[in-house]
């Protein structure tokens, strides 16, 4: 049998092309459902927010895709981003969010699957202490400016297959070397975890230093970001045991970043 997954930062489901426009979930379900994936991982993902209209957005994702398997893992909760607002999360505020229990505003990552999962982990880690230059997207035009660090995390989930397969996602820090840092902890995570084994995510660092820091396959994608003319790749899929084939970027209507996708056999 065959698995394709993929990866999407989600941007908290802005639209960017053809002008940034917030809370079109129209927009984001029929983005999602363009790439057709097995397993998907979201990373700056919104839940209950009145900037992307309240929505849960792994649970509109995971309708998109017709699948009944999703986990949302908030990072912070508030809003974050310029003037941000926000605490970070504890493992209460994602046993809540897994209930399905949104008492205030809450933003992380998720991952979708259409294939039963055995198992079901996460991973939270913490905020480099720091702000960084960044391009924003903004309406007229995108601006640069002076973002915070967040707090990151990683969701796996095992999948009942009849070898089961690890997928999971991860968003890493946009701080260099801090994030080379939390790309070891997640692969010190998922040690234990089934393999053959995908990672893919939004790990904000370029071409090949994820699969030489991991030692794991890496698909052969092109550059990511930004959506509107891309240069760099940030967004990545891994493998330990199994060979990413038919890589692909896809510009979609929602998020500065493409989303990657790739086909594994299995």
């Amino acid at each position: 049998m065959g698995l394709r997954v993929g990866s999407y930062n989600l941007l908290h489901g802005m639209r960017v092309l053809g002008g940034a426009v917030e809370a079109d979930q129209d927009a984001l379900a029929d983005s999602v459902r363009q790439l057709d994936c097995d397993v998907l991982g979201l990373q700056e993902v919104d839940a209950a927010q009145p900037r992307s209209g309240l929505v849960d957005q792994t649970a509109v994702a995971a309708s998109a895709l017709g699948a009944s398997n999703w986990r949302f893992v908030p990072t912070v909760v508030g809003t974050p981003g310029p003037g941000a607002d926000f605490r970070a999360s504890t493992h209460s505020d994602v046993q809540a969010a897994w209930r399905g229990e949104f008492p205030e505003p809450v933003y992380g990552v998720g991952l979708v699957s259409r294939i039963p999962v055995l198992r079901w982990e996460y991973l939270l880690m913490d905020a480099a202490r720091m702000t960084m230059p960044l391009l924003v997207p903004g309406n007229p035009r995108p601006q640069v400016l002076r973002v915070p660090d967040e707090p990151r995390a990683a969701v796996a989930a095992v999948l009942d297959l009849p070898t089961p397969v690890t997928v999971a996602t991860a968003h890493l820090s946009f701080v260099p070397l801090f994030n080379i840092g939390q790309l070891r902890k997640v692969k010190a995570w998922l040690a234990e975890l089934p393999r053959p084994l995908i990672l893919m995510g939004d790990f904000n660092m370029p071409s090949r230093i994820p699969a030489r820091v991991t030692g794991w396959a890496a698909a052969e994608l092109g550059a990511t970001y930004p959506v509107f003319k891309p240069r760099i790749r940030f967004d990545h899929i891994l493998s330990d045991g199994v060979k990413p084939q038919r890589p692909a970027v896809h510009a979609l209507p929602v998020s500065d970043h493409c989303a990657v996708t790739a086909y594994f056999a299995l």
